[in-house]
Order: structure tokens, then sequence, then C-alpha cells
């Protein structure tokens, strides 16, 4: 389908869920109903999981989906939904139907877990929902519903990290909302933060190989992390790679400067916790790329659309305003515009990946279709999946 016809598939957010260790475990699905379709919610939803592949590229991580009305829920529907990887969130006031009670306890049965999204009382037990979510910028769930049920329970909406450990304190088990891009307290002389950005430079200026390996050995643990990378199941060496001559020849010059950007996320965590920001770094990238490849970007244009995913974070992570960072590292005028203003192509399409849920509109102005763009999204989260796991 062209993007100038008009697309009957719908606009699909996707939202990450994090552990208590920071690590993704599920991801919440947000699907927008498209009248012109004449589909619903529930329908829009249903063509979302039959697209091919959806399951595989998500793999490992669950499915939240809202189920507003379990009625609607059929047979016929549990193929394309399967237990094993989905979570049913559905509105706990609805347990108060006896009829919505009875077939939420039919798809307990059938081995799907459900949340309640509210205070779910007495009927949690009656239906088996295992866990509750709530909007926790609001309020938390009573201490009763989340001391009577197992969970998993849900903390939607985080808005930092104060309110974080509010949420972990009373007993929440997974969180998402914008506490992942919380900007880190900066300390200390600032010297990490200058050999941070030293090596930016170079890598935005094609650098030397051996300039770069001389700012990583002045990083130890930027340097454990590449050599964790190489030596990593991703590249299934027969024999370990020890040095960074070895891992920069393994790598090669283009895939170096792109798991280096990365990397820069994951320097500063110690091995309790996993990076809030390295797996959202690693998903604007790749949807960055794939997005540019759709709209016939050159591989030296796909990998300019790789960087300015990567950097989009980079005020985050130094806890440096965004026109400093661009300054200090004499970025392409079409980046610095894309990161600065989200000016011109680059910078449209980093609106789009950084929005909730896309919007039509602004796809038609870019020459995409609701397909395309849901295909970069299952690209990108495939790739931070596998980044995440490897790191």
């Amino acid at each position: 389908m062209s993007a100038t016809e008009p697309s009957l598939f719908p606009l699909v957010g996707l939202e990450a869920v994090a552990n208590t260790q920071h690590q993704w475990v599920a991801l919440a699905l947000t699907v927008a109903p498209h009248p012109a379709s004449g589909l619903d919610a529930w329908q829009a939803l249903l063509s979302v999981f039959a697209w091919p592949d959806m399951g595989a590229a998500l793999a490992p991580l669950d499915c939240i989906v809202t189920l507003a009305d379990p009625l609607r829920m059929l047979p016929e529907h549990m193929a394309a939904l399967p237990a094993s990887r989905v979570v049913l969130r559905i509105d706990a006031a609805a347990l108060a139907e006896p009829a919505v009670r009875k077939r939420c306890a039919e798809l307990v049965e059938q081995g799907y877990r459900l949340v309640a999204d509210g205070e779910p009382g007495i009927h949690a037990m009656q239906t088996g929902v295992k866990g509750v979510t709530s909007d926790c910028a609001v309020a938390l769930p009573s201490a009763l519903a989340l001391m009577s049920l197992p969970g998993p329970h849900w903390a939607r909406n985080v808005p930092g990290a104060a309110r974080l450990a509010v949420c972990r304190a009373a007993g929440m088990h997974w969180f998402s909302g914008p506490y992942e891009r919380e900007a880190a307290p900066q300390g200390g002389d600032g010297t990490s933060r200058k050999r941070l950005l030293a090596l930016l430079g170079l890598l935005a200026r094609d650098a030397d190989s051996r300039e770069l390996e001389t700012i990583l050995k002045q990083d130890p643990a930027l340097s454990y992390h590449l050599l964790k990378l190489v030596n990593s199941a991703a590249f299934a060496l027969s024999s370990p790679i020890h040095n960074f001559g070895q891992a920069i020849n393994l790598l090669g010059r283009r895939q170096l400067q792109r798991w280096l950007q990365l990397l820069l996320y994951a320097r500063q965590m110690d091995d309790s916790t996993a990076s809030l920001l390295l797996p959202l770094a690693a998903l604007r990238a790749a949807q960055m790329e794939a997005l540019c490849k759709q709209l016939g970007g050159d591989r030296d244009r796909q990998d300019m659309a790789f960087v300015v995913g990567v950097f989009a974070l980079l005020d985050v992570l130094l806890g440096m305003p965004m026109p400093e960072i661009v300054g200090a590292l004499h970025l392409d005028a079409e980046v610095a515009g894309a990161l600065l203003e989200r000016s011109g192509q680059l910078g449209a399409l980093l609106a789009l990946v950084e929005a909730p849920l896309a919007e039509r509109e602004r796809l038609d102005a870019v020459g995409l279709t609701p397909e395309a763009f849901w295909q970069s999204q299952l690209q990108g989260y495939h790739w931070a999946i596998q980044v995440s796991r490897n790191l």
C-alpha cells in the first residue's frame, strides 16, 4: 500500500515495562481505533496480533493488552492472543458484573494472567486476578490489594526516581513511565563526562582506531562492557577476545561506532541493575534506521538516522543541556537540527519515534503508512531486546 492510499491498519503504541532490576519484562500495547476502517478498539487489537512474526519480534517479553470488555474475548480469539505471552488488563469496576467474573475465571483457567486496573476487592479471589495496576502518579493501590494478591503489581506512569522508590517500597513489581528518562544527578569533578564527550567527538568525526583505543583504555567501565559485548553469545566466537585491538578488528569501523555509542549508556551501571537508558537508546536508534531505510535513505543516511536516535538521550545521560552537547561535538547541521529542534526529515522521524502514539497526519507528512511505522516499531524493539540481553 502506498503512503497516498488510505490505510486501515491501526496505530499502535508500545511502552516498555520493567522489573525492580530495570530489566524489560513486558510491553504494554495501546491500539487506537480507526473509524474509517470500521474496526473498534478490540477488533483493531486483533488485527495487530495477526501481523506476521509479531510474537517472534517481541519475544521473550509478555504483551499487556487492555480488555475493556472481557465478554468480547471468544475462544476463536485465543490463538491470536497466546496465554503464555499475553497479560490481560481489565477494569476492576467491571468485575462487579457476575457475567464478567465468570468470563474472567474461564480465561484464567485457559492460562491467562489478569491484572485489575483499580481496586478489585473480594472479586479478585473469585476470578483469579493475580495483580493490580494503577496510575501511580495519582495514587497507589491499597495495601490490602497488594498483600492479598501474588502479583505482579504494575505501577504505571511513574514520574520519577522518588516516586519509583515509593512504589517499590509499597510492594509493586513492574514499572513504566517517564521515570526512566529522568536525568541522573551529576557529581564528581566532571572528568568522566569530559572523557565521554571526547569519545563522542572521535566517533562523530570517524577518528582513527588508535585514538579510540587510547580513550577506551582510560575508561575501565566502558572497556569492560565492550569486551563483554564481543565475547557474548551474539558473536559466538570460538576463542575469547582479550584486548581492544582485537575487538575493533572484529566489529569493524561501522559496527564499532554503533556499539560504542550504545555502550555509553551502559558504562555507569553496576552489576546489580540494568541500564534504564540503554534499551531506550537502542530502540530509538534501530527504529530511526528502519524508518530511514523505508523512505529510501542510503547506507550513510541510515547511519545518520541511527546517530540521531542514539544521541537523543545524551542530555539525560550527561545531565547537560542538548545545545551544549551539540556544540561540543560539532555535529552535522542536519543532525544538530534534528536533536535541537526536531527539524528536517530526521527531526520529524525522531518526533514520531519519541511519541507514545504516532498520529496519522504526521505519518502522512513524512510519507509513511501505519503499517510501515508498525514494522519499524517491531524492528526497533526486537533489536533493543537483543541488545539488553547481550550487555
